[in-house]
């Protein structure tokens, strides 16, 4: 079993960066390929970025391409979401997610979920 702690949400203003982490309890966290999901208000959950288990490659949603940084830490159990040039259409709940199939850009079939952390970026 794992359970994945997500931390460093907040009330940014626009143009302002805050670093999302996510933090895993159990000793395989790094057979699991690290994704971050979000959802707004009356939206559906969206991928936001990925990581392969070895961290070798990385995956964007085009709306945070070149502003978002996703990255590993496996000795510290810990993944990190970097977000820079925060825009208003950012706001939402930042979810961390673990899947043992990789990355995969539907919220589904993933074996571990965060609670959530809010993002809101005001204009």
């Amino acid at each position: 079993q794992v359970q994945l702690l997500e931390s460093g949400g907040g009330l940014v203003q626009a143009g302002g960066s805050l670093r999302l982490s996510c933090a895993a309890s159990g000793r395989t966290f790094s057979s699991y390929a690290i994704c971050w999901f979000r959802q707004a208000p009356g939206k559906e959950r969206e991928f936001v970025a990925g990581i392969r288990w070895s961290g070798s490659s990385t995956y964007y949603a085009d709306s945070v391409k070149g502003r978002f940084t996703i990255s590993r830490d496996n000795a510290e159990n810990t993944g990190y979401l970097q977000m820079n040039s925060l825009k208003p259409e950012d706001t939402a709940v930042y979810y961390c997610a673990l899947n043992s199939w990789g990355v995969q850009l539907a919220p589904r079939g993933y074996d571990y979920w965060g609670q959530g952390t809010q993002v809101t970026v005001s204009s």
